[in-house]
């Protein structure tokens, strides 16, 4: 029988070989300066792998890192392509985001809060480090420190909690910090519409205004200022007896913008009524002296309702002939877009459903109607305890 002899190669002790690393698992090191660097190859939003640098102050944290990315990766979360500011989201958000989804006066207003606030206190931080606290330390100063009015406040973290909700949709960050930061609630404070006689009243003594049309149109209708003000002659349909609520004119900075009206449901038809068909001929019959007198100087914007010389009327000065009125005769002063909250309340009291006053409204959304018509009046509750009474009695 065969025996093994010394210096075999069975006798000869095994050589310990290092471990190959997997396919991406990964590499940790620690840098010159003493802090822990971790490197791995993951999924980006091209749909391509690259490597990406993680940092940390140990070789764990460093390695817990990469195998959070890792995991993602493999879960089909791609990492940023690049490392985000706040500031430099913000500016590509307003740019190529919301330019293109929202209207002009709201763009205008969320710009204004990116350049006026949100940038100078947080533009220069990460992205992807931004904290609650911060948000938080960030809002605290602008209602406390600076005593900005609580409705500027909460658009400032509305405006930033739309850009971050962007940037979880585009997987850059995971939580929306803004939208865990807290404010206190706004008091809405509206005022209490007209009562049918309060309007009557208006309506009698504004029958002579240049723009007692317009404010025809907002008490019947409810329409927007912008909405009445907007209005075409050719949507005015004479003859079938409709109002076609199509287009609106706002201000945008320094100009007027003359556009499609606020939401698709802002798009409507109403019936030419009465009250409005004779407003209506009294203003065409009116604009034709007033384009006759103009003469080659008239400027031919199709609108109901112009200037002398027949360009479009500024919002605010409608808002001010509405104010000069109500004080030249002592009626009870509302603002002008209350006259919208009048013909909802107005609505109510007759019995009209609110799904056909969410349709004569333009309202979006059925809860807007609602919280209209669920809203109590001094005559409601006095009706009702009235009943109450009677059941004593």
């Amino acid at each position: 029988m065969a025996t093994r002899t010394a210096g075999t190669s069975g006798d000869q002790p095994r050589k310990k070989t290092r471990r190959k690393r997997a396919n991406n698992e990964g590499t940790v090191y620690q840098r010159a300066d003493g802090k822990w660097c971790g490197q791995v190859y993951v999924l980006t939003a091209d749909g391509t792998e690259k490597r990406k640098t993680v940092y940390g102050k140990t070789a764990d944290e460093a390695r817990a890192k990469i195998e959070e990315m890792k995991i993602k990766s493999r879960r089909g979360v791609p990492a940023a392509d690049r490392a985000w500011k706040v500031g430099d989201y913000l500016d590509y958000w307003l740019q190529d985001v919301a330019r293109h989804s929202i209207r002009k006066t709201t763009y205008a207003k969320y710009e204004t809060m990116v350049r006026l606030y949100l940038k100078p206190a947080l533009g220069r931080k990460k992205l992807d480090r931004l904290t609650v606290a911060e948000v938080q330390t960030f809002l605290n100063s602008k209602l406390n420190g600076e005593g900005h009015a609580i409705g500027t406040v909460h658009v400032m973290r509305n405006v930033l909690s739309a850009a971050l909700t962007r940037a979880m949709r585009e997987e850059i960050i995971s939580r929306n910090v803004a939208r865990l930061a807290t404010l206190p609630a706004v008091d809405a404070k509206r005022n209490q519409p007209w009562t049918a006689d309060e309007a009557r009243a208006f309506l009698r003594v504004a029958r002579y205004d240049p723009l007692y049309p317009a404010f025809v149109l907002l008490l019947v209708y409810g329409l927007r200022r912008g909405e009445a003000l907007g209005l075409r002659w050719v949507d005015v349909d004479f003859d079938e007896g409709h109002v076609h609520i199509r287009r609106q004119l706002v201000r945008v900075g320094k100009e007027l913008h003359h556009g499609p009206v606020k939401t698709r449901a802002g798009n409507r038809s109403l019936p030419l009524l009465g009250v409005v068909r004779e407003a209506l001929e009294i203003q065409r019959d009116g604009q034709k002296i007033l384009r006759e007198e103009a003469g080659k100087d008239w400027t031919d914007t199709g609108l109901v309702f112009t200037t002398r010389s027949g360009k479009p009327i500024e919002p605010r000065n409608l808002a001010r002939s509405f104010a000069r009125i109500v004080e030249t005769h002592k009626l009870r002063p509302i603002r002008v877009h209350d006259l919208r909250h009048t013909a909802a309340s107005l609505l109510k009291k007759l019995g009209v459903a609110p799904r056909d006053a969410m349709e004569i409204l333009g309202h979006s959304r059925i809860s807007v109607t609602m919280e209209i018509y669920t809203h109590g009046d001094g005559e409601s509750r006095e009706n009702a305890l009235k009943r109450v009474t009677g059941l004593f009695e």
